[in-house]
């Protein structure tokens, strides 16, 4: 009992164009996730290339976190917060260099680099917000250190990469999940890298690779070399497009949808078959021929960001990761394959995450799972709590949470009170409660990443 008291459950939001997903996660003392819970629900144009366009998504988000919620390992516990995941087409990178001149001879201390992650950061538009500050190389008198701190010097300089979104994406965010919804954000995650942390080994960070995560409106691409993310880009192009190219013949998009994912394929077709048609009428060639030459644009729109980042493709030798649900079109790993020249592997996610249930599917939602991961590494509070009154409960109540939804009806109003009494203007219990978080600054943000790279830096040099 008293070890499963050190386990922390945290909650995980992935508020995408075409569904939301959640999931729960319990870490134990160790720091390995046990994914035990997941959830999504469809979403039809609220969200436009990842950005919130109607707060009605609230109401969705609701539905999954009871649905959560219901969950034999999570129940009793109700959600209070979690962390959400940040990406969207307003998702930029740009690299910098930035330096720092020392009066004497000094040693290069943590606080030093900060202040110097803080001055790349300064290079950002005003008008956007900083959502990450990544590290690429250092130098310290002109002379290249994987880890500055604790070497001595007049001048330290470094390359970084410096991640921005459009503080829409933010505030959209907070009206649903936190004033509408009623959970804290407790921490906004950037996906695209939080997928990378967990799909690419070390060998395919240090050794240069890509990493491609295929959604329903947007593409994103981040490329890493030697352990650091240098370049990140949306691409506002996704498997939707096939989708609404295929309506042209025809389709309502519910078919043309099912027709893609159920007999899709992205390679292109033999012209000897253009006529064949199968015994429901459709013509599967013609289909194919839409399917292909939009997921050739796409592609290539892909590989163009090899350009865009300075890096040609001989310098990635990991190869390209591919993720997101838009990669489960098939042929589109091999065609992505062709047109590279590059090995292609699907991203999964790695040892550190445990799915106790055989229901969940990691390849399927690596999107939130990593998020979970990601999160597991924060130190924070806990996303979930267990009312009072389930505290006195027996523990051989053998209902589970499934029938508690749908054999009882509605919920109480003292149950809804639990879940929406943490709205701002709830003026009469404010004293009572804590501050509703809105996600760590990103100084916060840069002084952990900091000291995340400055680890992982050490683990390398002790491994050589």
């Amino acid at each position: 009992m008293g070890e499963r008291e050190q386990d922390r459950y945290i909650v995980a939001f992935e508020i995408g164009s075409s569904k939301i997903r959640g999931a729960v996660g319990i870490v134990d003392r160790s720091g390995v996730v046990d994914v035990v819970a997941t959830e999504e629900e469809r979403l039809i144009d609220k969200v436009r290339y990842g950005c919130i366009e109607n707060t009605e998504v609230s109401d969705a988000l609701q539905r999954v976190a009871e649905r959560l919620e219901a969950y034999p390992r999570v129940a009793p516990r109700i959600i209070t917060g979690a962390y959400v995941a940040l990406g969207g087409r307003s998702l930029l990178s740009r690299t910098v260099d930035v330096d720092l001149t020392l009066p004497t001879e000094t040693e290069i201390t943590r606080p030093i680099i900060t202040e110097l992650m803080q001055k790349a950061s300064a290079t950002v538009d005003p008008t956007r917000d900083v959502v990450e500050v990544v590290p690429v190389r250092f130098t310290v008198d002109d002379k290249t250190q994987a880890n500055p701190v604790g070497t001595y010097g007049n001048r330290l300089a470094a390359r970084m990469t410096v991640i921005s979104c459009d503080p829409k994406i933010k505030r959209m965010l907070r009206r649903v999940v936190g004033e509408r919804a009623g959970f804290n954000i407790i921490d906004y995650v950037n996906r695209t890298l939080a997928e990378a942390d967990m799909v690419l080994t070390d060998d395919e960070r240090r050794l240069g690779s890509m990493l491609v995560d295929f959604g329903a409106e947007t593409t994103s691409v981040a490329i890493f070399k030697n352990g650091a993310a240098i370049y990140q880009a949306t691409l506002p192009m996704g498997s939707r497009n096939i989708t609404l190219d295929l309506t042209t013949l025809n389709y309502t998009e519910e078919r043309a949808e099912e027709i893609k994912r159920v007999s899709g394929n992205a390679l292109p077709q033999d012209g000897t078959r253009r006529k064949m048609q199968s015994a429901d009428g459709i013509d599967y060639t013609e289909i194919n021929n839409y399917v292909h030459a939009r997921t050739d644009e796409i592609i290539a729109n892909i590989m163009a960001q090899l350009e865009y980042a300075g890096v040609d493709d001989s310098e990635l030798p990991g190869g390209i990761v591919v993720v997101g649900g838009g990669a489960r079109l098939r042929g589109f790993n091999d065609l992505l394959a062709q047109e590279s020249n590059l090995k292609v592997r699907q991203g999964a996610p790695n040892a550190s995450v445990r799915i106790s249930d055989g229901s969940i599917h990691g390849t399927d939602a690596v999107d939130v799972i990593s998020i979970l991961l990601d999160a597991s590494k924060d130190p924070y509070e806990e996303c979930t709590e267990i009312p009072e009154d389930a505290e006195n409960e027996e523990s051989n109540d053998e209902r589970n949470g499934y029938e508690k939804i749908y054999s009882h009806g509605n919920p109480s109003k003292e149950e809804d009170t639990v879940r929406i009494g943490r709205l701002y203007d709830d003026e009469d219990k404010k004293a009572d409660k804590k501050p509703v978080k809105t996600g760590k600054s990103w100084l916060d943000r840069l002084q952990e990443r900091l000291s995340m790279i400055m680890k992982e830096q050490e683990d390398l040099e002790n491994e050589e």
